[in-house]
């Protein structure tokens, strides 16, 4: 009795955007890296290429336990004869999106057009600042080509995902080899591995700050907190002295002795830190005393009091002021105001 075939599971790479996903393969035996395949996804049946054997680890790194679909066969030389039909087809969908979309001026910038083997759905990929109502450009282009629609908004970094070939290094972009998020980039990794500032060199093919600088900014970050900082003060075999700078790979410090001299020290060769902080002069008059008070700061007693006799009004004839009783002033509130809330002019001394 024939032992029924065992189900592989494989990491395929499919689609322009170089989605990942775990597909299960029957009756084909074990599959080479690099094998091209036909897959059935959640979108129709797309070409794919193997990149390696399911495992716990590669379902930790995608996220997911689950198959995204099954793979249908091997390609074959009839199956690449319609990849390359699907590619012309794709180039004049782009053209013929490109027209509907000037001849009703929208604002959104055409990236690409992705159509599924087989010719089943074609899906357009676009980048816009702001919501863009495309359903009257669906209409239009179902009329036109005859096909499932699909429109996809995709930002800055995606569109260059799509694009983009190599960047400066030589190597192909991370974003379309291995990464599948984009993480988030700031200028203090930039700062703290010492790297340019200048953003013509350490932005991207997108524009924005390259991927790379995350990579290493953990371990940076770990050897930063290990090491004293500088402006601390610490004592090592050569004497006392004060971290001007440090070398975080190479798990040294620049440290400054008295005389103005300065020695490359190994950081475990710090005996001692005995401040962490840089001293700051501080003048007289900006130290605090106990209770919170400066010395500049004096109490309430110890200060001269003002004269509190009342100042002779310098004016001509000054207008005598009349004293209102309390009748009076509560007349003038239950006087009618008028509409607005403001108060009338007639009652502004």
């Amino acid at each position: 009795m024939d032992t029924p075939a065992e189900d592989l599971s494989y990491v395929i790479r499919y689609g322009v955007t170089r989605i990942l996903g775990e597909f299960t393969a029957r009756g084909f035996g074990s599959l080479a890296r690099g094998t091209s395949v036909i897959v059935r996804s959640e979108r129709g049946h797309e070409w794919g290429t193997v990149l390696s054997t399911a495992t716990e680890q590669t379902r930790t790194y995608l996220g997911t336990s689950d198959a995204h679909g099954r793979i249908i066969r091997i390609a074959t030389p009839e199956d690449e004869a319609e990849r390359d039909r699907s590619i012309l087809a794709e180039k004049e969908a782009f053209a013929g999106c490109l027209e509907l979309i000037q001849e009703r001026n929208m604002q959104m910038q055409l990236v690409d057009a992705e159509q599924v083997i087989g010719g089943e759905r074609l899906i357009f990929y676009y980048v816009s600042e702001q919501r863009v109502d495309f359903r009257d450009l669906v209409k239009g282009l179902a009329k036109r080509f005859h096909v499932r629609i699909e429109m996809r908004q995709i930002g800055i970094r995606d569109e260059a995902k799509l694009l983009a070939d190599y960047g400066d290094c030589g190597q192909p972009v991370c974003c379309n080899t291995f990464l599948r998020e984009m993480p988030p980039v700031s200028m203090k990794m930039a700062k703290l591995q010492k790297a340019t500032l200048d953003p013509t060199k350490i932005s991207g093919r997108c524009g924005r700050l390259k991927c790379c600088l995350r990579y290493e900014y953990d371990t940076y970050e770990e050897h930063r907190k290990e090491m004293p900082p500088v402006g601390a003060t610490v004592v090592t075999k050569q004497g006392t002295g004060k971290v001007i700078g440090q070398e975080l790979l190479a798990q040294k410090l620049m440290i400054q002795y008295e005389g103005q001299r300065q020695v490359m020290t190994d950081a475990k060769d710090v005996l001692t830190v005995v401040s962490t902080k840089s001293a700051k002069s501080t003048s007289p008059a900006s130290e605090k005393h106990s209770d919170g008070r400066g010395e500049n700061d004096q109490s309430n007693e110890s200060r001269p009091r003002r004269d509190t006799k009342p100042r002779h009004d310098s004016r001509p004839n000054p207008r005598p002021r009349t004293e209102k009783g309390p009748d009076e002033f509560g007349d003038r509130l239950d006087a009618d105001v008028p509409d607005g809330g403001g108060t009338p002019e007639s009652d502004l001394e």
